[in-house]
């Protein structure tokens, strides 16, 4: 229906097409048609591409990727000395949603062939992923998808060591991820687009873009992607497209009249993760009830809105980066939100969706929708738009201190995430540091991405404690400054002790016997009435009165022999740099 033409046109073997191409748009190529094809580019275009090995799966697979430039701007160093706009565009995160591979290297050929937005490569470089989850496209079959309409086969959703990649940008578990991140420093582009099908429910809109920061991040980028947004849209609905700038899942998932939202997730996903690094992030969703063939010319189509914005704005946007770059690298970036949330506020909007009947399921006693696409409805729904901050960090002055304990593991992470940090070389004694004691912990119930989470309550106060040698400092004041905040301040959604990577300090590791603590908690008692009255105020409690154990732990941790450490969480926080240092990140 979209571009018969030139579909058409590009279903005769010329040189570069792909499997997709050649089919009709109903099959898409395996892994060894995306290395034939990244060798074959450079060769049909001498200067003018790289093909670039930035990684290997945990299968032995090559991480690829194709960077393009009219004019040889082709590696980092080139880019950043011109001053040039990068634009990195990914695809198979997902491996089963693999539209953005095929819509990547059809219109990359155009690009250098002139046939499309002459002129842009002059202006930017692009550089494009066409699979991310290599070891998942290869986990290759029929069935993997079944509410999309193909391709015939496609790969999986998650990597050969089950890890979900959209996940784990701010934890780094898997390998690719490593690599990956490494890429998107070394390179920094100015604009991150991740390329989607969605899931969910059946309606007629056909794509979602949603481009951070917009409603959020530094001022003088959201003001450029307010309006970026709105032309972006506006060009793709002239182009017969029904396009949404949030994400399109109801609020209650089985049932339309709940309505939708406009969210800001948290930065373990791709988008909002180059959002924290306060640069631009656009996730795509084309919509999985749409052909194969519609989906990947909508993603080229979104693809060709952007890269068209990025090519004329993009000068201007990189003086509003290197701003707000300044803007951090001082210091003034201090308060970070580490959630959003939406308001109950709303207001209607037009959502063009299918009649659906719902009803209970005599089979699961589970909601049971169903949707006929023969008979498309205006529905109004109620857009909740508004947000706001649901937890905020203040960063410190100075910076965060991890101890040589866990400096050999947090290193990589930093540098992956290309944060500055020091190595104390010396030790240096007692300092006055922030430090951070639960006053409560809970598991999450369930394991996510292989951890068990954890949630902490409490508080940042001063003690004086020494740094050993060795200790990390990882200074507040650099570009990526909400990142840091991000990584390290406990009570943030994607911190390392949300995802569990600090459990072993909130779990009782000592005990003290009940029949030492008896004669100890009547001695206290009777000597010190602060105590007593905080014992006497803990019983008015009907919870704490009527548990023996919280009634032993109450005096236990008043003990001379109690666990300091307990529910203490090993990172520090000071308010200026040990002196001393000497910048290095290993």
């Amino acid at each position: 229906m979209l571009l018969p033409t030139l579909l058409a046109l590009t279903l005769h073997q010329a040189p570069l097409t792909t499997a997709s191409e050649t089919s009709g748009w109903t099959r898409t190529g395996r892994y060894a048609e995306v290395e034939a094809l990244c060798r074959a580019f450079p060769k049909r275009y001498p200067g003018k591409v790289r093909c670039d090995t930035f990684g290997t799966t945990p299968e032995g697979r090559p991480l690829l990727a194709l960077v393009a430039s009219a004019d040889g701007t082709l590696t980092p160093a080139a880019a950043a000395k011109k001053q040039r706009p990068v634009v990195f565009f990914q695809g198979g995160i997902h491996a089963g949603e693999i539209d953005g591979k095929d819509a990547g290297f059809w219109l990359l050929r155009d690009l250098l062939d002139g046939k499309a937005l002459p002129g842009t490569l002059q202006k930017v470089t692009t550089v494009f992923v066409p699979v991310f989850n290599v070891d998942g496209h290869e986990r290759f079959g029929p069935n993997h998808r079944p509410n999309q309409v193909g391709p015939e086969q496609m790969g999986w959703r998650t990597t050969g060591q089950n890890y979900n990649l959209n996940r784990d940008y701010v934890k780094a578990d898997a390998p690719e991820m490593v690599s990956m991140l490494t890429l998107l420093h070394t390179w920094d582009p100015l604009v991150l687009i991740d390329l989607h099908v969605t899931d969910g429910a059946q309606f007629e809109h056909d794509v979602s873009v949603q481009l951070e920061p917009q409603k959020t991040g530094p001022e003088p980028l959201r003001r450029a992607g307010e309006k970026m947004v709105a032309e972006l849209l506006q060009g793709l609905e002239a182009r017969g497209h029904l396009p949404l700038p949030f994400y399109p899942a109801f609020e209650e998932w089985d049932d339309p009249t709940s309505g939708v939202s406009y969210g800001v997730s948290p930065p373990r996903f791709s988008h909002p993760y180059w959002l924290v690094n306060r640069r631009y992030g656009v996730l795509v969703e084309t919509h999985s009830w749409k052909p194969y063939a519609h989906r990947v010319a909508t993603t080229r189509h979104v693809l060709e809105g952007l890269l068209t914005l990025f090519a004329r704005d993009g000068q201007a946007l990189m003086k509003a980066r290197a701003q707000v770059d300044a803007e951090a690298e001082s210091g003034q970036v201090r308060e970070v939100v580490l959630a959003w949330e939406n308001t109950k506020a709303s207001h209607p909007i037009a959502f063009r969706g299918y009649a659906y009947e719902r009803s209970r399921s005599d089979l699961t006693q589970l909601p049971w929708i169903r949707y006929d696409p023969s008979k498309p409805q205006v529905w109004t729904l109620p857009y909740f738009e508004e947000i706001r901050p649901a937890r905020t960090a203040t960063l410190p002055r100075g910076g965060y201190l991890v101890p040589p304990a866990h400096a050999a593991w947090v290193a990589p992470k930093l540098a992956a995430h290309g944060l500055a940090f020091q190595r104390l070389g010396q030790a240096r004694p007692p300092t006055d540091v922030e430090v951070f004691r639960a006053t409560a912990t809970a598991l999450r119930q369930d394991s996510v991405e292989g951890h068990q989470g954890l949630t902490v309550q409490g508080g940042w106060t001063h003690e004086t404690w020494p740094l050993p040698e060795g200790t990390l400092y990882v200074p507040a004041a650099q570009k990526s400054a909400p990142l840091v905040a991000h990584l390290l301040e406990p009570q943030g959604p994607d911190s390392l002790v949300s995802w569990g990577f600090f459990n072993n300090h909130f779990e009782t590791k000592e005990y003290i016997e009940e029949y030492v603590v008896e004669p100890f908690a009547r001695e206290l008692l009777a000597r010190d009435p602060a105590v007593k009255a905080a014992w006497e105020e803990r019983l008015k409690d009907p919870t704490f009165a009527g548990d023996p154990k919280a009634r032993l732990r109450f005096f236990a941790e008043r003990h001379p022999a109690r666990d300091t450490h307990f529910n203490l969480y090993p990172v520090f926080r000071v308010d200026t740099a040990p002196p001393g240092l000497k910048p290095v990140r290993r």
